[in-house]
């Protein structure tokens, strides 16, 4: 009897067994490869790579796709910053149509100022740093995401596809979210009322929200449109899985912020495409510095209002000499213990919070995952290497994800993040599959999706490493 229950032991276990064996000679062949950066991107480039959390969308996409879009629509560009906007086209604007073959050398000028491509401080068109002269392209290709939303949920996720990734959540927002109806609809912000505040804007949310579901209706429908996902030969793109976070702009007034978190809120409680809600622009802004407090409890207000609707928090996104010493050592924790984030994108601030142990600690013990942006990092405001927390926070268990951020801005695809870890932070094959599966597992996806996309990915994980064994990767 007791060799028939040894027997069936050893049965049961043989599949974790074989899947560990794999994962070691995948392991092992990764490590071979860490001399050779090309064969290492060609590897990595096959893996899978579970979820990017933290992923702008028009950030990610690329510049070129902006400027073929403009050349269609026939938008102008300002001489000077490169800026794209609808026409009637001024003097101080070159006409975007045909400008790749009728002025090649200012169209690639437009390229490096809509990304990081060719950047040096001081140069071009005169940004003095990495972190402005990335802040400062947004507002310049901003024009044309209006009329383009499904365009540009179309070539990132084929982008995403080509990468192997198994689910992106998009940091978005509705044209909505910018309408002067909502944001002047509260003319007397009262930062100790909110109950009045939300009085103010309340009546709008419901046909805001209409609209903006109907706005990403007509997007998606664009977007399966241009990759034949109804046809009998739909793009590999199809089968990505795709949420939105509904973004705020912590750079507008206190009375703004309000309205745009109320229907970030009321958005993702509304539509189930929407998993959650984020704070973007600059942390370090003057204006996002002074009413950062109030920011936090302005989130706090809505999520005890919606408690169902995630919170993810661009925090700790500063670091000595970005900011006076004054002005770090509490982002991440208020993000989390006052706003209620349960995710926390960038967070290289972790160096310079007051008791980082005990915080990292409740991290690591309450599952808030830290999305980490290796490139975006070394590029704004330049921490990179050494200098990075990435060792620190999972020596005491903190769960990460790797993420791309801006693909488009930078110049990179989240293969470049997988390279980028294994070569600079010692990641091995198996701490890349654990930030793979934590792309799925801190992800907002409902519960029973989460566990259904955690198998796929598994299958995924088990295909490429017999492809690997087997010779068909990488020589």
């Amino acid at each position: 009897m007791k060799h028939i229950l040894a027997a069936a032991l050893l049965l049961t276990a043989t599949p974790a067994l074989a899947d560990a064996a794999s994962e070691a000679k995948v392991g092992a062949v990764m490590e071979k490869l860490r001399g050779d950066q090309a064969a290492l991107r060609v590897f990595l480039t096959q893996m899978p790579k579970g979820g990017d959390l933290h992923n702008h969308l028009d950030g990610s996409v690329w510049a070129e796709d902006f400027l073929a879009w403009a050349d269609a629509d026939g938008y102008c560009i300002d001489k000077t910053s490169h800026t794209l906007t609808p026409p009637p086209c001024t003097i101080a604007q070159v006409e975007a149509r045909g400008l790749m073959n009728r002025d090649p050398k200012f169209y690639a000028a437009t390229i490096d100022a809509l990304s990081m491509r060719n950047f040096f401080p001081g140069t071009g068109t005169g940004e003095t740093s990495g972190h402005d002269h990335t802040f400062v392209a947004f507002p310049r290709f901003g024009a044309m995401m209006t009329g383009h939303l499904g365009d540009a949920l179309a070539v990132t996720r084929q982008q995403a596809a080509a990468d192997n990734v198994q689910y992106v959540e998009q940091i978005t927002g509705p044209a909505g979210a910018f309408s002067p109806a909502l944001l002047g609809a509260i003319s007397r912000f009262d930062p100790q009322d909110f109950d009045a505040d939300f009085r103010q804007v309340e009546a709008q949310l419901p046909g805001l929200i209409r609209a903006a579901r109907a706005e990403y209706d007509a997007a998606e429908k664009a977007m399966r449109a241009k990759l034949k996902c109804d046809t009998s030969s739909p793009d590999p793109a199809c089968a990505l899985k795709v949420r939105y976070l509904s973004f705020v702009l912590r750079t507008f007034q206190p009375a703004q912020v309000f309205a745009q978190t109320a229907l970030g809120f009321a958005l993702a409680d509304a539509d189930p495409r929407f998993v959650g809600v984020n704070l973007v622009a600059p942390e370090d802004d003057a204006v996002a510095l002074r009413d950062f407090s109030l920011h936090m409890r302005i989130f706090q207000y809505f999520h005890r209002k919606y408690p169902k609707v995630k919170i993810s928090l661009h925090a700790g996104e500063l670091t000595l000499g970005l900011v006076p010493p004054s002005a770090l050592g509490f982002h991440i924790r208020d993000s989390i213990e006052i706003a209620g984030a349960s995710r926390i994108g960038h967070g290289y601030e972790m160096t310079f919070e007051r008791d980082a142990a005990g915080l990292m600690a409740a991290m690591a013990k309450n599952g808030v995952a830290v999305e980490i942006n290796l490139t975006s990092n070394a590029i704004s405001p330049g921490v990179k290497g050494a200098e990075h927390p990435l060792a620190m926070l999972r020596r005491a268990g903190v769960p990460f994800s790797l993420s791309a951020d801006d693909e488009g801005v930078f110049r990179i695809d989240l293969t470049n993040e997988y390279v980028r870890a294994a070569l600079e932070q010692g990641l091995t094959y198996t701490d890349l599959k654990t930030a793979g599966r934590n792309g799925i597992r801190y992800s907002f996806l409902p519960p029973a999706e989460k566990t259904a996309t955690l198998a796929t990915l598994e299958q995924a994980f088990d295909r490429f490493e017999a492809r690997v064994i087997a010779g068909l990767v990488i020589n």
